[in-house]
């Protein structure tokens, strides 16, 4: 469960723009009735705070934040925004996420900067470096927003107020924020902090964006994400309504949902030979009821299938059974899309998704090995088929275990600053020796290989050295239907044992940094 904090709006009028209506959504919603709408799912008796007065809301947001035993989403009253949004930046696994937009500059093509205190790529020739440049109090405005948060490639750098100069602030905090159950506590403590000094601030100051200004001096790393494709905005007048209505209206939410039901870091195979086309499978299964269970069942059927086509020996079935298992792992991705498609997950689907790809595996394997005894060569294939499951299962194993161990690793501390500090240089000062600290040893030489990750060549080398189940598939489908179980089994003992040596080392290496 999620606990939802609904904000006041802030900045604004007098009169507050969320009983006008959204004419050209379905249903003519107010901007009030759609946003509670889309929040009742998560949390039914959400809180609501108003922020007329600065103290006073950040006073109730830390009773809130105190009282919370799950994670937190504030977000401003006057907000229109997709569901999918809403979804996406809940679902987040970081400490803390904020919708942010970067202010455009004129004749700069900049990127969302460094992770901390570099310098800046594609700068303009008359603007100083990073490094160099004094902090200032932001007035560009974005979106009605006063321009005081300074975001790197993925994270808040620094952040500022009316009276806190901020070093080169480059963008906004548009108002959806997501905060995890472990930092509601710091949350809470934050906002008490701020509240003692609700004076400082000026009346442009943003209740988030006051929230950023805290997490991040004290420690907390905040996560960026852009809108995308997705559709988010502050509403104040009913001609800003209107436009909002009409620009939502105008987007295809669906496509950017199905988009995101496909995993961002899967292998080369299943990028490029799978989930080309597997999410419109998925999407086309979701809107006829189908359950990721049962597609999982039709993964699993196939892959019995093939193992079936291969325990024949013979070259057509050898053949036939390559596409078998090719879309047995087709429908092994499709099942998760569905799930992520249609929002359907549970306990035993995880469980059904994880058991069975590895019985899909191993029974296959076994297939393999029976269809070349029955072919008429020797026994001696059990030795590797034995190899290529026990060298596998070992690899899970060695998986499983680093991911429990990593889990329970608390988060590296991000340096921290006083809140009444009157600009961002200790902070800066801080994040770059914190930079070089981590450029040394075996962190330099994991930095160095994760910034080699850029070249698109080393991406997919790193992708498929690793062997995941997507090339192990492709693997055996290939080498099954055009060469023979034993070249099947070599390969996969051959490529497994490198994979497995590969990601040994790295996880050897993370562990003792």
């Amino acid at each position: 469960m999620t606990r939802v904090v609904l904000l006041g709006a802030s900045p604004g009028p007098d009169i507050s723009p969320t009983g006008l209506r959204l004419a050209a959504l379905s249903g003519n919603p107010t901007v009030s009735e759609r946003l509670r709408s889309q929040l009742a799912a998560m949390d039914p008796r959400f809180a609501t705070i108003p922020t007329d007065n600065v103290a006073t809301a950040l006073r109730a947001l830390a009773d809130v934040a105190e009282q919370a035993t799950e994670s937190l989403f504030i977000i401003p009253e006057n907000s229109v925004v997709h569901d999918e949004l809403i979804y996406q930046i809940t679902k987040s696994k970081r400490g803390a996420l904020a919708l942010v937009a970067k202010e455009p500059r004129v004749g700069v093509t900049e990127d969302n900067g460094l992770e901390e205190n570099g310098p800046e790529d594609n700068a303009a020739e008359d603007r100083i470096p990073i490094d160099e440049a004094d902090p200032e109090i932001g007035m560009n405005r974005v979106e009605g927003l006063p321009v005081r948060v300074r975001v790197g490639k993925s994270r808040v750098v620094s952040a500022g107020t009316a009276s806190h100069a901020v070093t080169r602030p480059n963008a906004v905090a548009l108002g959806p924020l997501h905060v995890s159950a472990r930092n509601a506590p710091k949350l809470a403590e934050t906002c008490r902090e701020l509240a003692a000094m609700a004076d400082r601030f000026g009346a442009d100051d943003d209740l988030v964006q006051l929230v950023v200004f805290g997490l991040v001096r004290n420690g907390v790393s905040v996560g960026i994400r852009g809108r995308r494709d997705l559709f988010y905005r502050r509403v104040t007048t009913q001609e800003e309504i209107n436009e909002a209505g009409a620009e939502m209206a105008g987007m295809d939410e669906d496509r950017s949902r199905l988009n995101n039901a496909v995993k961002g870091a899967d292998g080369f195979f299943t990028t490029f030979f799978v989930s080309t086309y597997s999410r419109y499978i998925a999407r086309w299964a979701a809107r006829r009821g189908l359950t990721p269970n049962q597609v999982t069942l039709i993964s699993i059927v196939l892959g019995v299938a093939a193992a079936a086509c291969f325990a024949t020996g013979e070259r057509p079935w050898m053949v036939l059974g390559g596409v078998l298992i090719y879309f047995a792992f087709v429908f092994d991705c499709v099942d998760g899309q569905v799930a992520r498609y249609a929002r359907k997950f549970g306990v035993l689907g995880a469980w059904l998704d994880a058991t069975f790809d590895r019985f899909k595996e191993y029974v296959v394997f076994a297939g393999l090995a029976v269809g070349w005894v029955v072919s008429g060569n020797g026994d001696e294939i059990w030795i590797l088929a034995l190899a290529a499951l026990g060298l596998q299962s070992v690899r899970h194993l060695l998986d499983f275990s680093f991911g429990v161990a990593n889990r329970r690793k608390p988060p590296a501390p991000l340096p921290t600053t006083p809140l009444d500090a009157p600009d961002d240089r200790d902070l800066r000062q801080k994040l770059t020796a914190r930079k070089v600290e981590r450029s040394q040893g075996l962190r330099g030489v994991l930095k160095m290989w994760t910034k080699a990750g850029k070249y698109r060549a080393v991406h997919w080398a790193r992708k498929m050295i690793v062997f995941p189940i997507g090339e192990r598939f492709a693997a055996i489908a290939i080498t099954a239907a055009l060469f023979d179980a034993r070249i099947t089994f070599i390969t996969l003992v051959i490529w497994g044992s490198v994979a497995a040596a590969y990601t040994l080392t790295g996880r050897l290496m993370r562990s003792l940094v």
